[in-house]
């Protein structure tokens, strides 16, 4: 069964589809010179070899072969496919850097890169790579680099304002999904801004260009970009994102491990129940919802059987210092996102078909749900049965922490807003979670009120 993906519609090298859950690639005639010259010059092996390229392979299926094709490739298979409005601030810098790296790598094999696009990179075993094989084309002397423009909309302009006005703004390019304009980002940064050379050049000087050139079409943008033009253009994009860094903020939850309400005795025993039931399932995949820094991520992948963690949060503060701290690690299994729970990632694009929303994603093994019930039922205002139904959704099994109101947490939610809760207790959240799970053991944490349940998808 042959299952198009419209995530690559736009491109007429090739097209991606899927057979038998594994995803492939149609290569067209149109780019078969490129191809062919992609693998003959040395370019694949050298950007495989170290890892800044996903590996694939050549395949024959049986497939009705039309006349634009040319080849099957199968690529390396990634589990789960991330979005960059989902990246904290350093997973989209590492993603530019790398994109930076492969045109200069590229060029060096007399190649270059077509497109720029943030969504050619996904993260593996906590690293970027990317994933577009058809996006190299042959180097042409004195032809500017085409995908300039894009690099800017998807890479600098979000990480200039992520940076320089708020943490917040990777999350308009859900509402564009080919990046922000550049003349957009020069309304939204801060005046001084403009002193930063860098940014002069490549934001503000090249929104105005675009600008006149739509405007005046007797305006003609330079022909000629030699070699050395274009290698200082990749210095100087190189260097102004690695001058741009994460803002000095205060947020809600950056600092949550800092301010529990469990004794040392509580958390230690939080952990070792959490990896009781943990190596009770054996589960390979796991879905951590309200992550903060990923303590409990960490303590899941040391399990033996868990492969991969996504390990998503709200605050950006949060699942920045998460991803720093999993970079880390040699064998790390983690994936940090920023998603928010009560209005995760939606589908988006022509047909609202080009980018998958959340639910579609990241079915897993099993959900953590740990100190994360209180906000989605105080905060958010979300009943039992419909938290109930989002976890079935996601995973097979669900570890969760029941927060009882006279819990310090949850007296703190309440001190703001009137108590309309009634329901809110253990008797109901057992009830109404049973219609969706089987829970197979629960436990209360020393020197607590909380208790943690396993539970089995019905």
């Amino acid at each position: 069964m042959i299952k198009m993906i419209n995530t690559s519609f736009r491109d007429n090298s090739g097209f991606i589809f899927k057979s038998d859950e594994i995803i492939y690639r149609q290569i067209n005639q149109v780019y078969r010179e490129d191809y062919e010259y992609l693998l003959s010059s040395g370019l694949y092996d050298e950007l495989v070899n170290n890892g800044l390229l996903i590996s694939h392979e050549e395949v024959n299926l049986k497939i009705q072969k039309d006349e634009d094709f040319y080849k099957i490739i199968k690529p390396k298979q990634i589990k789960y496919i991330t979005y960059p409005y989902e990246w904290c601030f350093s997973e989209l810098k590492d993603a530019a850097l790398l994109t930076l790296k492969i045109q200069e790598t590229a060029l060096k094999y007399n190649m270059v890169l077509k497109d720029a696009s943030s969504y050619n990179i996904q993260f593996i075993n906590g690293k970027p790579i990317f994933i577009d094989t058809l996006s190299f084309e042959k180097y042409e002397e004195n032809k500017p680099w085409v995908a300039y423009g894009q690099f800017c909309r998807h890479f600098l302009a979000p990480l200039a304002l992520m940076s320089l006005t708020d943490i917040s703004l990777n999350s308009m390019l859900i509402t564009n999904i080919d990046g922000i304009p550049l003349d957009l980002c020069s309304k939204l940064l801060p005046l001084k801004s403009r002193l930063n050379p860098e940014l002069l050049i490549h934001i503000f000087l090249h929104s105005a260009s675009n600008k006149a050139h739509e405007e005046d079409t007797k305006v003609k943008l330079k022909n000629k970009f030699s070699r050395l033009e274009m290698e200082s253009l990749i210095d100087s994009l190189k260097s102004t994102i690695s001058h741009l860094n994460f803002p000095k903020i205060k947020t809600e939850w950056g600092e949550y491990y800092n301010n529990t309400n469990y004794t040392n005795k509580g958390r230690e025993e939080k952990e070792e129940i959490i990896k009781e039931f943990i190596n009770k399932i054996e589960p390979q995949t796991i879905c951590d919802l309200g992550a903060n820094k990923g303590d409990f991520s960490r303590i899941a992948t040391s399990c033996s059987s868990v492969k991969t963690c996504i390990s998503f949060d709200i605050d950006p503060r949060a699942v920045e210092g998460n991803y720093k701290i999993s970079k880390g690690i040699s064998d790390n299994k983690i994936q940090p996102l920023i998603v928010d729970l009560t209005n995760p990632s939606p589908a988006i694009g022509f047909a609202n078909c080009e980018r998958e929303d959340f639910l579609s994603r990241f079915k897993c093994d099993t959900v953590l749900a740990l100190a994360l019930i209180h906000h989605l039922s105080i905060s958010n205002n979300l009943p039992f049965d419909n938290t109930a139904q989002f976890f079935a959704k996601l995973g097979n099994y669900l570890i969760i922490e029941f927060i009882p109101k006279q819990d310090s947490k949850v007296q703190t939610l309440l001190g703001t807003r009137k108590d309309i809760f009634d329901k809110y207790n253990i008797d109901e959240f057992e009830k109404v979670y049973s219609k969706y799970f089987e829970i197979l053991d629960k436990r209360q944490i020393d020197t607590s009120e909380r208790i943690l349940y396993i539970m089995r998808r019905k």
